[in-house]
Order: C-alpha cells, then structure tokens, then sequence
C-alpha cells in the first residue's frame, strides 16, 4: 500500500514539459510624478526577518484599490552590528545572531532612510503610514523580548525622520491629510480590529508571529487587485519565509472568522539543505547565498532522497501540549479555546545539514535547488492535506502563498500542477490558487488602509468572493453598538 509520503513524492517528482506555467504576481512600479497628480495612499512597510530585512515603499490608488511599488531595498539581516560591551542582548534571530534594541534601531533607520531617499519620496507630503513587523518574535521566549524589539523597531523609523503620527491609526477624518479626507469612512465606521474583513482570533496569542499571518493574509487580498481574480475570503494563506505564518478563513459575512493558523519552519528547512552541502557560509548561510538559475525546471530528482526528507520534517496539527514548534512559541489551549486549528512544520536542521551534505557529494547545486522544489511544494501538499482532513478547507477557499521558500525556481509550477485534495483532483480544478512577492508589504498597504477606513466599495477587498462590499453591514453592526 502506498504511503502519503509516497503518493507527494510522484506527484511532484518533475515539473513535465506540459505543465502549466504559474505566475508569480509582482506589484506594478509607480514614480513620483505619477504619485503626486492621483488619488493615492503611500506605506512604508519596515520588515526585520530571521534572515531578511526589507524596507519597501508601496502606495494604493483609492480608486481602483491597486497597489504599486515605489521603492525597496534588502538586507541581510545578520549583517547588523555586533551588541557593544554595554548592550543587553534581548533575543536572537534563528540562526543565533544576537540583537540588542540599539543595534536593530541603526539598521531600521539606515535602510529606511536609504529607501526613502532614493525614492525622492517627501516624508511629510508624499509618506502617509509605517507599518512595522518582525518574524524574529518567532524565535524569542517572553513577552518581555517582543516589546523590546518592538520598541527597537519603533526607535528606528523615528531616527528615519518618521513622525509618530504617522505610524497610530486616524480616529477621525480631520487627522488625515486634506487630499485623503473624501476616501475615508470615518465619520459613518471606526476600525474594530478587522483587516480586509477577517477577525483575528478571539485570543491573539496563538502563535507568537501572529501579526505576519494577518499582513499576509490582507497582502494576498490586496495583491491580485488590477487582476481579475477575486481573492477575498474564504481563504488559505502561507507565507514560507524563514519562518512559517498565515490563516485560514471561513466564509462569514460582513466578518470572516479565522478558524486556521500556521506556526513553524518555512525557509529554514530549505536553509540547513543548502548549509550542508558547504556552497554557503556554515552557521548562517541560506539558500539565497546561492546564484539564481533556471535549469532546475527539467532536472528529475530520485525519490529516495525526496523521500528522505520529508522523513525528517514533521507536519501536523501542533500537540494540546506544545510551548514551542519549529522554533516558534505556541500556545494550542488558546487556539483550541479560539476555535482554531493550529497547524505546524517543524524539523531537526542538524538532520537536514547533514542530509544535504551527503546530497551534495553525489551531485551540483542546480540537482539540490531543483531538490529544494520538490521539497517545498511537497511540505505545501501535506499542510493543505492536513487542513482539508479537519474540514477547513470550503468550497470557496482559495489558496494564497507568499514567500521566498515558496515563490521562486519551479516552485509556483510543482504546486500548480501537482497539489491535490483528498479526492486526488488537482486543487486548481475547483479552487483559485494564487502566488504573490513581497505579500508582508502588500499587506502593510491593506492594513493601513483598514486602519484609517480608506476601503473602496467599488474595489471592495473586504467580504466573500463573488459577494458585495460589506460597508452596509459594517455601518448597521456599529451602529448597534
């Protein structure tokens, strides 16, 4: 009899010649000139990953709800400075590098600053929001660590020049610049907590980077407008970034529930592969170290190794008893008690080094890249499996993913053509299936949006798919209260 593992490994052995090619959606680019004669709504989202750190300028036309980028840069985030003799580390990313809150505040404010000034943006007459976020929260053990970082974070874009103003939430229309003041709704709803029209869990301390899952789920929604796919809820979304995060919604209306949500290793299994085979630096080397190719796309990869694998990487619902999975802090009481279903990767990384050190004696580092695919839309099939057999998965449920582990080389096109449901029908049959760059920072876009009740009912993001916007109800629910 077959195994599952079996029965992932030759479905997505090799993307065949036939296949479907699957886009990946990038934001269009926008200048200056353009921005200052629209109706547009410009975020600068501040990013500090495990492994990146981004900071990306990203602007929303009110009108259609189309977001364009402005500006980005990258950075690693292990070239932060060493903590000085008298700084208190206060956590660390998960590959050990050490931060304090001085050190992680100069570089948000030296690549802030950067992104800023090549954009030409004007902070006080073209920046209207700062998001801020962190996956690094993911490998930290107390709240008091969360704040710190938070804090950190903060300090810097107030280095950058940002005014605090503008990272706090308008509570009525005078607070917004005159030239924005017609897109709001604030003088007929207030911002209750709901991004996109999803409502976090009834207990946000689910997962310790629960603020990733909410961006990207609002990116996912926000990303495929100016398409004509209409990603609105209910939904499934992935971001494989270092770490794993995102959420599944049910179909409720005006207000989906989340009833999923995901914690564990995304990136970071792919990582300790390509550590192992000594192409990148021991200790804190990642796949992006490595120089992109396309030849992975007619490469066939022997099952065995495959196989082996995915025997070292656990995905399942997270245990009633877990604290931590994948590196991740998890409470399973509070999800049960939120109606949630948490869901995890997680895998021993000495494992995956040296299985990838013996990979790569046998072999070049396109066959372990072209591996890595198979790899990651392999974990994709045993996480949607897992979310189809606790009846999360709806008729309607589309599936997002976001990501660096998940968006590039044959990745997009394994997923496509070989994710299945229980039934052993392609998901693409009878569900959307969508892929997106840079979803955090879409999702900072929607979020301050949300914030300020900027939506746009002609463009609505908020609601079910096929459905009207839920500005009605939103009004007649508040105005109950």
């Amino acid at each position: 009899m077959e195994s599952n593992l079996d029965q992932i490994i030759r479905s997505k052995n090799y993307c065949d010649g036939d296949d479907k090619l699957q886009r990946v959606l990038r934001p269009k680019s926008i200048g200056i000139s353009s921005l200052r004669i629209g109706s547009f709504y410009t975020v600068a989202s501040v990013e500090l990953g495990n492994t990146t750190t981004k900071a990306i300028l990203v602007t929303t036309n009110l009108e259609t709800a189309e977001i364009y980028e402005i500006e980005k840069e990258i950075r690693m985030t292990r070239d932060v400075r060493p903590p000085l003799p008298d700084e208190e580390v206060f956590g660390e990313t998960v590959f050990g590098v050490a931060l304090t809150q001085e050190s992680v505040a100069e570089m948000v404010c030296s690549i802030l600053s950067s992104v800023l000034r090549r954009s030409k943006l004007d902070v006080d007459k073209d920046l209207h929001f700062v998001v801020r976020s962190t996956g690094v929260t993911a490998g930290f053990a107390s709240p008091e660590e969360v704040g710190s970082i938070v804090k950190a974070l903060a300090e810097g874009c107030l280095r950058a020049g940002i005014p605090s103003r503008k990272m706090t939430a308008s509570m009525t229309p005078e607070n917004l610049p005159p030239g924005l003041r017609d897109f709001t709704w604030l003088k007929k709803v207030y911002f209750d907590g709901a991004i996109a029209s999803s409502l976090p869990p009834s207990n946000t301390e689910i997962v310790a980077n629960e603020m990733e899952g909410e961006l990207v789920t609002a990116g996912l929604k926000g990303a495929v407008k100016g398409t004509d796919i209409d990603f609105r809820n209910p939904v499934m979304t992935l971001d494989f970034g270092t770490t794993l995060a995102g959420r599944i919604t049910d179909d409720g209306f005006p207000y989906a529930k989340t009833i999923g949500s995901f914690a564990g290793l995304g990136g970071a299994i792919p990582d300790a592969l390509i550590r192992g085979s000594g192409l990148v630096p021991s200790g804190i080397g990642c796949v992006l170290d490595m120089p992109r190719t396309s030849r992975s796309r007619n490469i066939v990869v022997e099952s065995q190794w495959i196989k082996r694998v995915h025997e070292i990487v656990t995905v399942e619902r997270v245990p009633r008893d877990a604290t931590r999975y994948g590196t991740v802090p998890v409470n399973p009481s509070a999800a049960e008690e939120s109606g949630v279903v948490l869901i995890g990767v997680d895998a021993n990384l000495n494992q995956l080094e040296n299985l990838g050190s013996k990979i790569s004696k046998e072999s070049d580092e396109t066959y372990l890249l072209a591996l890595i695919d198979n790899v990651q839309a392999g974990i994709v099939q045993r996480i949607v499996t897992i979310a189809e057999k606790e009846n999360l998965i709806l008729n309607e449920t589309s599936l997002g993913l976001t990501g660096r582990a998940i968006t590039t080389g044959q990745k997009p096109n394994l997923v496509a053509n070989g994710l299945k449901l229980l039934s052993g029908n392609l998901w693409i049959d009878s569900h959307q299936l969508v892929f997106v760059e840079d979803g955090l920072a879409m999702g900072a876009a929607v979020a301050a949006r949300c914030m300020n009740s900027m939506g746009t009912t002609k463009c609505p993001m908020g609601g079910r798919k096929g459905d009207r916007c839920i500005m009605a109800e939103r009004m007649k629910i508040q105005g109950q209260k």
